[in-house]
C-alpha cells in the first residue's frame, strides 16, 4: 500500500484539549493539553495503553462527551462550543463509529439494522450499498444471533458507513474478534478509508495494526507521546497479529 496520504484540508484542529474528573480531592487528567490536526482522507492509529487517554480523544472528537478545556474545531464548527443539540447534529451528519461491541437490535435483521441510520441521515446510502460496501450482500436478511462476530462487526461498519460521513471513528473494532475475523474487518475499513476519502481514526491495543495507517498516535498518561508516519503502509491482510 502507499505510504501518505495526499492532505488537502484539515477535519480536525485539536488545540490544548483536556479533560479533568474530580474523585472526592482527586483529579484525574484524562486528557492534558493534547495538540493535534487530524487531515481529510487519512488513516490513524491511536495506540496506547489502557487509561492513556485514547477513548476519552475519540469520545470528544466525536461529539459524545465535553472538553474540560481547549478546543476542537471540525472544519469550521467548533465542537468545544456546541450544546447538546448542536452536538447530536454534528453526530448525525458528519460522524459515525464503530465499537468493540456491536450493539445491533437482535430482533431486525442486518438490513433494518442499517436502515435505522439511513432513515434520519441526510444523504444515505441504501442499508443493500452499504452492506454490500463490506461484502455482506448474501447476509443482509440475517439475524444478529445467525451472524459470526466478524459479521456482526461489519453490519455495524455499514450502519455507521451508511450515512455517508466524513469521519469514521472506531474504538477497538478488532477487540473481540480473532485474527482471521479481524483482517476482514480492517480490510473493509481500509475500503471505506480509499473509496470514500473518510478520515478514519481507528483505537486499537494491537501495535501491528498500526502498519495499515497513515499515521500513528501514540497516547500515554493524557499526552501525545508521539506521532509518526508510515512511510510505507501494509494490507490488512499483512498485519502480524
Amino acid at each position: 500500500m502507499s505510504g501518505a496520504a495526499t492532505i488537502e484540508k484539515t477535519v480536525f484542529r485539536i488545540r490544548d484539549l483536556s479533560k479533568h474528573y474530580e474523585t472526592g480531592d482527586v483529579v484525574v487528567r484524562a486528557l492534558d493539553k493534547v495538540t493535534l490536526d487530524l487531515f481529510e482522507g487519512e488513516m490513524v492509529v491511536l495506540l496506547g495503553p489502557s487509561g492513556s487517554g485514547k477513548s476519552t480523544f475519540l469520545n470528544i472528537v466525536g461529539g459524545l462527551d465535553q472538553a474540560t478545556s481547549g478546543t476542537v474545531h471540525f472544519r469550521d464548527l467548533e465542537l468545544t462550543a456546541c450544546n447538546e443539540r448542536q452536538l447530536t447534529r454534528y453526530r448525525r451528519q458528519h460522524a459515525g463509529f464503530v465499537f468493540q461491541f456491536y450493539n445491533l437490535i437482535p430482533s431486525l435483521s442486518a438490513r433494518e439494522n442499517v436502515a435505522l441510520v439511513t432513515e434520519v441521515a441526510k444523504n444515505p446510502m441504501p442499508p443493500a450499498e452499504a452492506l454490500a460496501m463490506v461484502d455482506l450482500e448474501d447476509r443482509m436478511d440475517h439475524f444478529p444471533s445467525q451472524l459470526s462476530g466478524g459479521e456482526q462487526q461489519r453490519v455495524a461498519i455499514a450502519r455507521a458507513i451508511a450515512k455517508r460521513p466524513e469521519v469514521l471513528l472506531c474504538d477497538e473494532p478488532t477487540g473481540a474478534l480473532d485474527s482471521k475475523t479481524g483482517i476482514v474487518v480492517l480490510e473493509a475499513l481500509t475500503r471505506i478509508n480509499r473509496e470514500f476519502g473518510t478520515t478514519t481514526a481507528i483505537i486499537t491495543h494491537n501495535a501491528g495494526i498500526r502498519k495499515i495507517a497513515h499515521r500513528v498516535v501514540s497516547f500515554l498518561d493524557g499526552h501525545i507521546a508521539s506521532v509518526e508516519q508510515n512511510e510505507k503502509r501494509i494490507a490488512p491482510s499483512e498485519v502480524e497479529w
